[in-house]
């Protein structure tokens, strides 16, 4: 794992392989591939959050000219049950969450499908529910581990005893909002049935993992589903694990006497059933003594799940490995409603569990009268304060002080408040990020040397607007040897070697092993001329040097605030970041991932929130006419920038993730600068005008 690819092609600036494609439309999404006859289905959902459906009548929607087939729980396909509940689409009668899928309609057109699930009328036992998050909840409980398999409670000396002797401490609580991905493709899916199985074409992260569970819940051998994702429009984590709307189509084309059926989730679908990031509540406590240095850390989070599935996001495990102190301590409780399921979202933990200890440490900064920026430098670990393993790379230093050099930190105003121009107050902030450095073997990649003398190389990877036809074709070819233009790459079919999910800043570390492994063995045994037809599958082996050092990616967020001092409006004129990342295989796609990180942070602090109407259990903002998101006009400028990180023990190619860490400290830099702006410390996302009207 340690002996380096040499590159020649990775590193270098290249455009887009499949770019061309894109802007011709010749690229097909889930919903354009070409199949015969499609059928059309729309969904019947809940209007209630809990019970039990008694009664279906269908008689007027079945009646409807064009309609092919009405489904309920009462007529539906048997599934395999017992596995997986978010995905036993119509097998009981219970509800367990508003807008839970309890039937389909299925018609000649999307327009008529739509119309007749309007006319099936749902008769429901109604049960109170409850989807409120608090923290004061008499039945939270300790999952017994959180994302993917992180110890739920960490607890290293006394933490209660530092922080009373402490000469600064801070004990705040603070909040992040419930958040919906809203990628621009939605979900979609065809389901196609026919002698050899199922086939999908689906916008899915991971093709293989949706096969496994569809093919499980079918009680089909996996290698008669078929998967195919050869380019997904987005997915921010949500397309990354299977969800309902899959199952449902699935379930709809075993009515459809060999029809496809093809189901795209309407806008107001994506906020019901294809998971969220939770809210968080996180409780930070920090002691330090008189010189600033760090001798407590605290986190102690509450966030929710749904009561049937567990999902617990690792939201305290950033604030294990950022800064040194003594004594630790950090806990994850859950409150179990009456919600759908959260599941991944653009760096699930870090994105929310950096936005607390970041804003406190900002706090400890002030009540101290230290630099933020100086703060968090004399609070280095010289190791991982979890593991106690040395890093295999960390410059968050060095990404601090350059991103304080680039953004003329040194003119920064000691006290907040300090600055008024025009009617607007004007403050800078800083906040870190970190981002784990993911590697898992088991991925698999096969060269073929075609007729026309290039090389075909396969593996079923997903490419969800990151760049990885890009960086993976580089990457093959410098295995290889060989121009890029010389190589033919196949990714986004379950049918090429097994591959990971495109989540967690993985993709190019483990698909990109699976290549270097793959090309090295096709040379060794074939050589620098082999004939035609020659061909090799090769899996990725585990990384040994996983078990000798902590690996992470860090970064330095800086934002520049604008708040009126008559209205509270916030405006961001300035981000800028600087990230240590191991080596930056492509720097335009790079500069591509951490500025739409950074956006959808700044999108995070200033705009996005999901709101729940209790009484009703549902999300009532449920579009993007309501629900915001930030666009270009929300920031002037936006500058990403990276240093020059060696890193020979995280994968052959030298890389690391860079697809989240962008998100991280964006929106508590965004927050701490707003404190600066005005001297008011907004505690609770987003950032919006009515906290500063005090």
């Amino acid at each position: 794992m340690t002996d380096l690819l040499q590159p020649r092609v990775v590193g270098t600036d290249r455009q887009r392989v499949d770019g061309v494609a894109k802007v011709t439309g010749r690229a097909p999404y889930t919903y354009e591939h070409r199949v015969d006859r499609p059928a059309y289905l729309h969904p019947i959902q809940t209007t209630i959050a809990r019970g039990r459906v008694v009664a279906m009548r269908t008689e007027r929607a079945e009646a409807t000219d064009g309609v092919i087939a009405v489904l309920t729980p009462f007529t539906a396909p048997r599934l395999e049950t017992g596995q997986n509940p978010e995905l036993e689409v119509l097998q009981s009668t219970d509800v367990a969450f508003r807008g839970q899928l309890i039937g389909a309609v299925i018609a000649e057109t999307p327009e008529v499908a739509r119309h007749a699930a309007g006319l099936v009328e749902v008769e429901y036992d109604r049960q109170p529910h409850d989807t409120e998050l608090r923290a004061d909840r008499d039945d939270l409980y300790a999952p017994d581990v959180v994302n993917p398999n992180y110890p739920t409670d960490t607890a290293q000396g006394d933490l209660e005893g530092a922080f009373a002797e402490a000469a600064h401490r801070v004990d705040q609580t603070y909040t992040t909002a419930m958040y919906h991905n809203n990628p621009m493709e939605p979900h979609t899916t065809i389901a196609v049935w026919d002698a050899d199985g199922l086939t999908l074409y689906d916008s899915t992260q991971g093709v293989h993992s949706l096969r496994k569970s569809v093919a499980a819940l079918f009680g089909l051998d996996p290698e008669r589903v078929r998967v195919i994702s050869p380019y997904v429009g987005g997915g921010f984590g949500s397309k990354g694990t299977p969800h309902a709307n899959t199952v449902l189509a699935a379930l709809a084309a075993k009515r459809t006497a060999g029809r496809p059926v093809k189901y795209a989730l309407t806008r107001q679908q994506m906020f019901a059933f294809v998971g969220y990031r939770t809210p968080t509540i996180q409780r930070i406590r920090l002691a330090a003594d008189s010189a600033g240095r760090l001798t407590a850390i605290g986190n102690d989070v509450v966030e929710q799940t749904s009561r049937i599935k567990e999902f617990a996001e690792q939201t305290g495990e950033p604030t294990r490995h950022m800064y040194a102190a003594p004594n630790r301590s950090t806990t994850h409780r859950l409150a179990a409603l009456d919600v759908s399921v959260p599941s991944w979202m653009r760096a699930p933990g870090e994105c929310p569990g950096m936005f607390a200890p970041e804003v406190a440490l900002d706090e400890l900064a002030h009540q101290a009268g230290i630099d933020p920026v100086e703060l968090r430098v004399r609070n280095e670990p010289g190791t991982d304060p979890e593991s106690g393993l040395p890093f295999s790379s960390r410059h968050l230093v060095d990404c601090l002080r350059e991103g304080a050099r680039r953004f003329d930190w040194d003119r920064r105003p000691a006290q907040p408040r300090a600055t008024l121009r025009n009617g607007w107050w004007i403050g800078t902030g800083v906040a870190s990020s970190i981002y784990p450095a993911r590697y898992s073997a088991g991925s698999a990649a096969r060269v073929r040397r075609t007729r026309s003398g290039h090389y075909e190389v396969g593996i079923g990877a997903a490419d969800i607007g990151t760049g990885a036809w890009t960086v993976l074709t580089q990457i093959a070819a410098d295995a290889l040897g060989v121009d890029m233009d010389e190589v033919e790459l196949q990714i986004g079919d379950s049918r090429l070697p097994t591959a990971s999910v495109a989540g967690g800043s993985s993709g190019t570390a483990n698909w990109g092993a699976a290549i270097v492994a793959a090309a090295r063995a096709f040379r060794d045994k074939f050589g620098t001329d082999p004939g035609t037809g020659d061909e090799l599958t090769e899996s990725a082996g585990d990384n040994p040097a996983a078990k000798r050092f902590a690996m992470h990616g860090f970064g330095a967020q800086f934002a520049e605030v604008h708040v009126n001092a008559a209205t509270g409006e916030v405006r961001v004129p300035r981000l800028l970041g600087v990230f240590a990342t191991g080596r930056i295989a492509n720097p335009r796609l790079a500069r591509s991932q951490f500025i739409g990180g950074m956006t959808m942070g700044l999108s995070m602090a200033l705009h996005e929130e999901s709101v729940t109407d209790h009484r009703f259990g549902f999300v009532v903002n449920h579009d993007l006419a309501e629900y915001h998101i930030a666009s270009c006009a929300d920031v002037k400028s936006i500058e990403a920038h990276w240093l020059d990180e060696h890193d020979p023990y995280v994968n052959p190619m030298g890389t690391k993730g860079i697809g989240e860490i962008g998100i991280v400290g964006t929106a508590a830099a965004i927050a701490n600068a707003a404190w600066h702006a005005t001297g008011v410390r907004v505690r609770e996302l987003p950032v919006t005008a009515d906290k500063f009207l005090v």
